[in-house]
């Protein structure tokens, strides 16, 4: 099945210049998303998470039916003020100015094994950032996995871990 049949392009969205990937139509198309789900399973069991790590908000999308078709724990990354409890916060730069994301102290047990997921992979920044949180709680971050890559922003060049994605685009 063509995935990308199914992720609708957006023009100037969310501001002008920029071309939106929306996964709201793949979503939506009951065998399409299946088909995605088992690419994504394919790839991240091979890792052999224990949890599976979604990034807000549209990561969660991805991560919590993966991680139940998997056998697996969910755990979420939100921005700052999103969690309750005991929080662990990482602060990370973006092109202008910074962003922070947490996690609930306990989500993971130092030397588990993650996997973490997000629908789009553009320029890393996020992911990187998710990763350093993990490893700064004791994850043993495994891999990285994602519905689309932008492959022509090059953000797995900024991930430490394998990184697997169900359709690319170039440009």
């Amino acid at each position: 099945m063509d995935i990308k049949q199914h992720i609708r392009n957006i023009p100037d969205f969310p501001k002008p210049g920029i071309l939106f990937y929306d996964i709201s139509t793949l979503l939506a198309h009951a065998e399409a998303w299946r088909a995605t789900v088992d690419n994504l399973a394919g790839q991240v069991s091979a890792h052999r998470p224990d949890v599976l790590v979604g990034i807000e908000s549209r990561g969660f999308l991805v991560a919590a039916p993966l991680a139940l078709r998997l056998g697996l724990g969910f755990v979420m990354v939100r921005k700052r003020g999103k969690l309750p409890g005991d929080v662990v916060a990482h602060t990370y730069d973006l092109e202008y100015g910074t962003d922070s994301i947490e996690i609930q102290r306990d989500a993971v047990r130092p030397g588990q094994r993650v996997v973490v997921l997000d629908d789009l992979l553009a320029t890393g920044g996020t992911m990187a950032a998710t990763i350093g949180l993990l490893r700064q709680i004791g994850a043993d971050v495994r891999a990285a996995a994602f519905i689309i890559e932008l492959t022509f922003l090059k953000g797995r060049e900024r991930l430490d871990v394998p990184v697997h994605s169900v359709v690319a685009y170039e440009s």
